[in-house]
């Protein structure tokens, strides 16, 4: 029995946590653009179109 153990190889993986700081900082841009441009979006729906139906209270 302790032979069958021994004839194994025993495979070793070193797994590195790579950061990438251009990287973190361009998907935050990319997040923090959508965040503005959706509220543009709401701002632009709340003051110019919203009113168009208000029926002018």
């Amino acid at each position: 029995m302790a032979n069958r153990n021994m004839d194994r190889e025993v495979e070793e993986r070193h797994i590195e946590k790579k950061e990438d700081g251009s990287k973190v900082a361009s998907t935050f841009i990319k997040y923090f653009t959508y965040i503005v441009i959706f509220f543009g979006f709401l701002w632009f729906l709340v003051n110019y179109v919203f009113p168009m139906f208000g029926g002018g209270a």
